[in-house]
């Protein structure tokens, strides 16, 4: 007999309704992770789906943040490591020989762990920063709209519209993980990627960024590593349950709507996860 699961599910029933820009898809393809000769992945099959926000969930050493980097290839950047397959972007594979890792990094933002605002730069500056990197400084752009906008889309244009000059390092630690939302969707990407966004924020500042999650899936597709499994269950469309193997391989054990993982998994491992039998 299945042990009785109580989790809040979210509510997604008026999505397609509240769409405003049509998000983007990213597809994974028998995709491996390694570090060397060390293996961190193995062949996971996964399509990020447009307009949702899509937890991963699993115990540490699964690979989670592993697989969560090689979206924009920043798995790539530690020395020695690698993917085999393929990653595909609306259908283009972003690890194809003449692809750019930078012009990707631009279409799939990425907001990590801890906060991290940029700490001599202003709030104003913190903002901009990855627009004037990605772009340049150019004429004819108007970079104070651009702040606005991005500031109102992460909901704290009124908390600091009046010291925008102000260091972004001066801010709560909540506010500070906000900047650096405002700061990914400054540049307008498609996907919006989250390592743990809240794992080092306050129950109240959470719930803040839970609620910002919400507001951008109307024109981004999302993609959240958490381990706290009430906040895949309060915030996700889709979930995604990874674990280790025998010789410590992350692997993909199962992949469904958040509602069917967590009342009627279909791996007995996953029900086990789920209901704190291990992890």
């Amino acid at each position: 007999m299945r042990p009785e699961i109580k989790v809040q599910l979210a509510d997604t029933s008026g999505i397609a309704a509240d769409v405003v820009k049509q998000g983007h898809t990213l597809e994974v393809r028998n995709l491996s992770a390694f570090y060397g000769a060390t293996k961190a992945l193995e062949n996971v099959n996964i399509t990020y789906k447009p307009n949702v926000i899509t937890a991963m969930i699993g115990p540490s050493g699964c690979g989670k943040s592993t697989l969560i980097r090689t979206l924009n290839r920043m798995h790539e950047v530690i020395k020695g490591a690698y993917v085999t397959g393929e990653v595909l972007l609306d259908g283009t594979n972003i690890y194809m020989p003449n692809a750019d890792p930078v012009r990707i990094r631009r279409r799939i933002g990425m907001v990590f762990q801890k906060p991290n605002p940029f700490p001599t730069l202003s709030i104003y500056d913190n903002v901009i920063a990855g627009h004037k990197l990605n772009a340049g400084t150019r004429r004819n752009v108007n970079y104070d709209d651009i702040v606005e906008k991005a500031l109102r889309s992460v909901a704290l244009w009124d908390e600091v519209k009046d010291k925008l000059n102000e260091s972004g390092g001066a801010l709560s630690g909540g506010q500070q993980q906000r900047l650096c939302i405002a700061r990914a969707v400054a540049i307008e990407p498609d996907i919006v990627l989250l390592d743990e966004p809240c794992s080092a924020l306050d129950p109240i500042s959470t719930l803040k960024v839970e609620e910002l999650m919400q507001e951008l899936r109307r024109e981004y597709t999302l993609v959240l590593v958490t381990h706290n499994m009430q906040q895949a269950a309060r915030v996700s469309d889709y979930t995604a349950f990874f674990l280790a193997n025998e010789k410590r391989i992350g692997q993909l054990v199962e992949y469904n709507q958040t509602s069917t993982i967590f009342t009627r998994p279909k791996d007995k491992r996953t029900e086990d996860y789920i209901s704190g039998r291990f992890g």
